[in-house]
């Protein structure tokens, strides 16, 4: 039973840990970069509406692949792409037109009755969504791009990793302080035998 709940200590003390350096590192490459946290390669992009779902449903945090021939896309894939509102977006390719060596895209989003009233130029697309996405976590991540949201996605793990801790430094003083009382116990009783022998 020790053994196991020993074993449960241990993962519990390296999901926080992780959990911490995780946050840290989003915290940081998105201070960077000024914008989207990035990893291994690809950026993370906040999804706030609904023209995607059921596939990307609101709040969704994704997965995008930014640079390369930004021309080779075809019809049924999903481009992150500049509006001409300036909004990031992320939509599906319903049709490529190409206008001697200018291409560009006919886009809609999946939820979305009509197409977009603008087609995309290639030259401001920003990147390919691969399907990786993570329901709801973008909700957070935007709260976490404010001064006070970063301020607690950093200070929240750090606290419990610092209780946690100190839980475990205490049962660990107790555990000790246990053992010590128990061999005292036993080794005044193994002498009162020998000298009484003697």
């Amino acid at each position: 039973m020790n053994k196991v709940k020993k074993w449960l200590s241990n993962i519990v003390t390296i999901i926080l840990f992780m959990i911490l350096i995780v946050m840290l590192y989003v915290v940081i490459s998105s201070k960077l970069s000024g914008g989207e946290p990035q990893a291994f390669g690809y950026e993370l992009k906040t999804v706030l509406s609904g023209s995607m779902e059921p596939g990307i449903k609101t709040g969704s945090i994704i997965a995008v692949k930014p640079g390369g021939d930004m021309t080779r896309f075809t019809k049924g894939d999903v481009i992150t792409f500049r509006s001409e509102d300036n909004v990031i977006v992320t939509h599906r390719i319903t049709d490529v037109l190409k206008e001697g060596d200018q291409i560009s895209y006919k886009t809609k989003g999946d939820n979305n009755k009509s197409g977009d009233l603008n087609s995309v130029p290639s030259y401001k697309v920003l990147a390919e969504y691969n399907g990786f996405t993570i329901p709801f976590l973008g909700y957070f991540a935007d709260y976490t791009k404010s001064k006070m949201g970063g301020a607690l996605l950093l200070i929240i793990p750090g606290l419990l990793l610092l209780a946690y801790s100190g839980i475990s430094i205490w049962k660990a003083i107790s555990q000790l302080e246990k053992k010590s009382k128990n061999s005292l116990g036993v080794d005044d009783t193994k002498n009162l035998g020998v000298d009484d022998t003697k």
